[in-house]
């Protein structure tokens, strides 16, 4: 029998290891999709402020990705260049357009999501520091290539920065992601916290929450699903992390200059999102009795001016996968 060769440092993961990371990618798309209620955005309840796509369209979405982030993950381990990345991201827009009937569920998750699926792959083929964060390592070895590459010029993330000089998805990557690390990952384990010390709340307390949360009248295009069942669900949102990923949320929603914001709402929409977002956090978060249903208010004002914070759900997936990773 012969010997095993020795793997040359540089070279790719072996397969599974590529489709481990890939696989955790589109888990983390799926939980941010799942996670309700999400201010405007889509969940399994409604669509939010869309009109054009539902959960469906984002799980075949998610599930459309996941060759690509194997393909991010590989060329990371080898030490893949910007544009080699580039290529593979176009080739990712391309099979989401395909399965969503030409609607963009995930172009802002393909870039950043896509570039930490690179730097872990890159982490596990054993070219960087396995201590180092995937957000150092992106900005490390891409920061020039994310700066200098071509904008898409019709998209509404880039009409946004050129109005209201935005910094975008762009700047927060080329810096490593400072939102995802400054912002997201502690507003999950701040909401992990508030949701377990929640767990010894008076019953009655929530009941009474519910209670409003169900008598609060339902605005057109509002799901049925709502009243009959998931407004009764806070305690298997908070077994399930749910809490945790809204509490994530609307941190983010509150912190980020969201160009979706921006494009939809102006600076005057952007403004109105984030001190919802914030009151929100200022009154206990997910950490109130009734949180339920104040979360649910914020989303329904949302869509009644049709704002939806697509860069703060593109955030919230990213932290969800860094934290799985190991940050």
């Amino acid at each position: 029998m012969r010997a095993a060769r020795a793997r040359p440092v540089g070279a790719s993961p072996d397969r599974r290891e590529a489709e481990r990371l890939a696989a955790l990618a589109v888990r983390c798309l799926a939980l941010e999709a799942e996670t309700w209620p999400k201010p405007g955005l889509v969940s399994p309840v409604d669509s939010g402020s869309h009109a054009d796509m539902d959960i469906d369209t984002f799980r075949r979405s998610a599930a459309a990705l996941e060759p690509s982030f194997a393909a991010l993950a590989e060329a990371g381990a080898q030490g893949g260049a910007m544009g080699r990345l580039r290529v593979i991201g176009l080739e990712a827009e391309a099979a989401m357009l395909r399965v969503t009937g030409g609607v963009n569920t995930h172009r802002g998750a393909i870039f950043g999501l896509g570039l930490l699926c690179a730097a872990a792959g890159m982490r596990a083929g054993g070219l960087v520091d396995p201590a180092r964060p995937l957000g150092a390592v992106v900005a490390a070895q891409w920061r020039d290539g994310i700066l200098q590459g071509p904008e898409l010029l019709h998209s509404h993330g880039g009409a946004a920065r050129r109005r209201f000089g935005a910094g975008g998805a762009r700047r927060e990557a080329a810096e490593g992601f400072p939102t995802v690390y400054g912002v997201g990952l502690p507003a999950l384990r701040r909401g992990a916290a508030l949701r377990a010390r929640d767990e010894t709340v008076d019953q009655e307390s929530v009941s009474s929450g519910e209670r409003r949360l169900r008598s609060e009248r339902l605005s057109p295009g509002d799901s049925s699903a709502f009243a009959t069942g998931a407004a009764a669900s806070s305690h298997a949102l908070r077994r399930k992390g749910q809490a945790a990923q809204v509490q994530a949320c609307f941190a983010l929603i509150a912190h980020v200059e969201d160009t979706n914001l921006l494009h939809r709402g102006g600076v005057d929409g952007l403004r109105f999102a984030q001190g919802a977002a914030r009151a929100f956090l200022d009154r206990g978060g997910v950490g109130q009795p009734d949180w339920l249903a104040r979360a649910w208010a914020v989303h329904r004002a949302f869509v009644a001016r049709r704002l939806s914070p697509g860069g703060s759900a593109d955030l919230l997936a990213m932290s969800l996968f860094v934290e799985a990773c190991g940050p």
